[in-house]
């Protein structure tokens, strides 16, 4: 029987589902939170510690399944129930009749959706509970990534209302504009190799073999298709987009029913221009029969059902004139050089800048200042430079010059220089560099980092050039007499300012590690180094061997963390922040359960009992499931057919089980040594 303690833990907990999975629906899909991040996250952290203290009553559908962390060694493979298909493409309007005459004729009602520039995948409930995803693969058999679809915020878990069985939808993971445009900026500041397009950039995460590095590139999936559709009493496309939404699956709003070719082609001729208002890419739109009986007697070729088609929207490109090149200097110092353009019309906006990423880029290209350049918008929203028009230059007099990159830091003259391995140039004067400092505070007060209501460029900037703010740690000294002296900054502005600054010294530590601003340490590396280490003097005295061995941490980061803590300006600036009162503490959360600390690697198949099983029931004693073996792991289950970790274990000396020894750690009995 539950103790009344247990009983009021679980009532707890089903309460924070609810609400953590409202809050998700209204942010993700409504577009109109009713909370703060801050305050989300606290619920969140709230689920957690009560999911640590009592694992029996942990549902499937718990919104703490997508904060990653998983690592496989590889995908299993999964065959699909039926093919996952291409679509045929059409480019212009004779191409479209003809296609239309040739499935029924415009007397037929039409599906038109948007066609998302994505990955496409499968998805698998049963009694309404996400159980399995595979990605298309070779449209009939995908790759297991089940672990990695469980981070996206916008799938849901749990399926709202009643929808018993088992249930096959399949969709598109993306990833938003928004998100790609951040991600290669932070690329690029770190002197990553940049990410095509948002398609390249979804599919690469998504195919991770581990599940924390996809969390942190924040995708999003739409859902468009429904297996076995008349198992629900559902006989028309568009009947299907309205049941698949009313049941919590996010489908894109881009849709119409249209009656006609005449209505196909408005559909078409509106989007072509508004497609560039929605915040993920579009290269053309889905035209399908409505009428799903006549889905089966239209059949499919080899690769393509012949109750759709896809018109493609032709690539958007302009010409025009760099009017010069500028160098910027981000965070990390890496230096980034931007077109300045003639103004030209391209994608519904106008646009007057082109990224140039970096010196390799500018030499391939060969972009010079006065060139007759082609730019389009890559993932149709940051404009890049195609090509350069040479013949335009051959008749220029004078002929312009190759494009140099400075040899010294344009913030603060310091000589550049270009790490092994790395394409950027960057300015090492981390310590005074102005624009380093400035972009350094803008990050350090962000909202995934310390918080600071109110540091914008601007604020940064003032803060920065005035002097008042020449170390991260000068923030914690500012008074309202001196704020009051910037521009536009009152009492009232400069006294709010001081308190969301004070309320920072008592954000988590796991936030402080992310605000510094190590490469390579977003807010999820930052809570496993803060988790595993506990305080900032162990992670900063521990070796770079140690750090790699956290789980979901590894040998790149290990380094740059390594490194940091060994700048003795860094070390200086953290003695400071200690002094300030901000938190080096993490919270470590209370646990209960026979395999609390305990990690465990299963290889081979194990008898009477599935992976997903066995993995539940380490789990509901408080223990975690590792894809890999490393020497922080506790036990190695092998079954049937154990291969490459069983090895890797006899060589770390570290402790394998039986099936049946596996049963009896469970139930509380020490392994006989």
């Amino acid at each position: 029987m539950a103790k009344p303690r247990d009983t009021e833990a679980k009532v707890r907990m089903d309460a924070l589902y609810e609400e953590l999975q409202h809050h998700a629906r209204l942010y993700y899909e409504q577009d109109a939170p009713v909370i703060s991040d801050a305050e989300y996250d606290e619920l969140m952290r709230e689920l957690l510690t009560l999911e640590e203290k009592f694992p029996e009553w942990v549902r499937e559908d718990s919104p703490t399944r997508r904060v990653g962390g998983e690592v496989l060694e590889k995908f299993d493979k999964v065959t699909h129930s039926s093919p996952m298909l291409s679509l045929d493409n059409v480019f212009d309007y004779p191409e479209l009749a003809a296609f239309i005459s040739r499935v029924g004729g415009e007397d037929q009602a039409w599906t038109c959706e948007m066609k998302i520039d994505g990955l496409a995948v499968s998805l698998l409930y049963e009694d309404g509970v996400f159980t399995r995803g595979a990605t298309r693969g070779d449209g009939r058999v995908g790759e297991d990534v089940t672990a990695n679809l469980c981070t996206l915020r916008s799938l849901p878990l749990k399926l709202q209302g009643d929808v018993p069985g088992r249930l096959e939808v399949r969709g598109e993971v993306l990833m938003t504009l928004r998100r790609f445009e951040a991600l290669n900026r932070e690329r690029e500041e770190a002197g990553e190799n940049l990410f095509a397009n948002p398609r390249n950039a979804a599919a690469g995460a998504l195919r991770q073999l581990d599940s924390a590095v996809t969390a942190s590139r924040g995708l999003d999936i739409f859902v468009y298709y429904l297996v076995n559709p008349a198992e629900r009493g559902i006989t028309r496309q568009s009947e299907c987009l309205d049941w698949l939404e009313g049941h919590g699956f996010p489908v894109q709003p881009a849709w119409e029913l249209c009656s006609s070719l005449g209505g196909v082609r408005d559909f078409i001729e509106s989007w072509s221009t508004r497609r560039f208002e929605l915040d993920y890419v579009t290269d053309g739109v889905v035209v399908k029969v409505d009428d799903l009986t006549l889905w089966d007697r239209l059949g499919a070729t080899s690769h393509a059902p012949r109750w759709a088609v896809a018109y493609k929207f032709p690539p958007e490109e302009a010409e025009t004139r760099v009017l010069s090149i500028e160098v910027s200097v981000g965070r990390t110092g890496a230096l980034t050089p931007v077109a300045n353009l003639e103004p030209v019309e391209l994608g519904g906006t106008t646009v007057q800048r082109a990224g140039l990423h970096n010196e390799d880029e500018i030499r391939r290209k060969d972009v010079r200042v006065g060139d007759l350049v082609r730019i389009r918008k890559a993932g149709e929203i940051i404009p890049e430079v195609v090509s350069v028009n040479l013949k335009a230059r051959a008749m220029m007099s004078p002929q312009p010059l190759p494009f140099e990159m400075p040899r010294s830091c344009p913030a603060c003259g310091s000589p550049v220089v270009r790490l092994p391995d790395e394409v950027a140039l960057r300015c090492p004067n981390r310590a005074s560099c102005p624009a380093q400092l400035k972009e350094g505070l803008r990050y350090f007060a962000a909202r995934g980092g310390m918080d600071i209501r109110g540091i914008g460029d601007k604020l940064a900037g003032q803060l920065v050039e005035t002097g008042k703010v020449t170390s991260l740690a000068d923030l914690y000294d500012l008074t309202c007499e001196e704020l009051k002296e910037l521009d536009r900054m009152g009492t009232k502005s400069a006294q709010n300012l001081i308190d969301s600054i004070e309320k920072s010294k008592k954000r988590p530590f796991s936030a402080l590690l992310t605000a510094l601003g190590v490469r390579y340490v977003g807010a999820r590396v930052a809570e496993l180094l803060a988790e595993h280490f506990g305080n900032l003097e162990c992670l900063q005295e521990a070796s770079e061997e140690e750090i790699a061995e956290v789980e979901g941490v590894g040998p790149v980061i290990a380094s740059s963390v390594e490194a940091f803590f060994r700048d003795p300006s860094n070390r200086t600036l953290l003695c400071r922040l200690k002094e300030k009162g901000l938190n080096f503490e993490c919270e470590r959360r209370a646990v209960g359960g026979t395999l609390v600390g305990k990690t465990l690697v299963f290889t081979g198949e194990l008898s009477s009992m599935t992976r997903e099983e066995a993995k539940s029931r380490v789990q509901e004693r408080g223990g975690r499931v590792s894809g890999s073996v490393s020497s922080k792991t506790s036990f190695v289950i092998a079954g049937e057919g154990g291969g490459s970790k069983l090895k890797r274990a006899q060589e770390l000396g570290i402790s394998v089980l039986n099936f049946e020894e596996f049963l009896g750690l469970l139930e509380g009995s020490p392994p006989e040594s």
